[in-house]
């Protein structure tokens, strides 16, 4: 597969995590296309539109208004057209318990949001560059599952 760029939705109420986020993602080697949405409505209202363009890459605040992160994990997992996507979760902090059930509930990568810059630049490169090396080898992401 010959990619110029990675799609990649972001999720999140909070302004301030989409700007930094966007930031992040500009900054790395790999061209990565970005759209947000502020709640998980919006979110499967464009997901569930026959015309949308499918991210390879969907990441999602634990914590998200309207519609909740569970109900669009359930959502994403229950449609064929999306089983392609990645979908990553991230929070400042979860139980155990917690991260297994967004597992079960379809996640595929779950970040413990670092409370600085740096450690967030690292963390969300080392996502998106797995991510990358997935959609040009051709892997199966089935079997990407990814605690960070």
């Amino acid at each position: 597969m010959n990619k110029e760029y990675l799609n990649t939705i972001l999720v999140d109420n909070d302004e301030g995590n989409i700007i930094l986020f966007k930031s992040i993602l500009k900054d790395l080697k790999i061209t990565v296309k970005v759209q947000s949405f502020s709640n998980g409505e919006d979110l499967m209202k464009y997901l569930n539109n026959a015309e949308a363009l499918i991210p390879e890459v969907l990441l999602m605040n634990y914590t998200i208004p309207k519609k909740g992160m569970l109900e669009c994990l359930e959502e994403i997992k229950k449609d064929v057209r999306l089983n392609s996507m990645v979908t990553g979760v991230y929070c400042d902090t979860l139980s155990e318990e917690e991260v297994e059930r967004i597992f079960v509930k379809g996640a595929n990568i779950y970040i413990k949001k670092p409370d600085n810059y740096k450690d967030l630049k690292r963390v969300i490169s080392e996502v998106v560059t797995l991510n990358w090396q997935y959609h040009t080898s051709g892997l199966n992401k089935d079997n990407l599952i990814l605690k960070v």
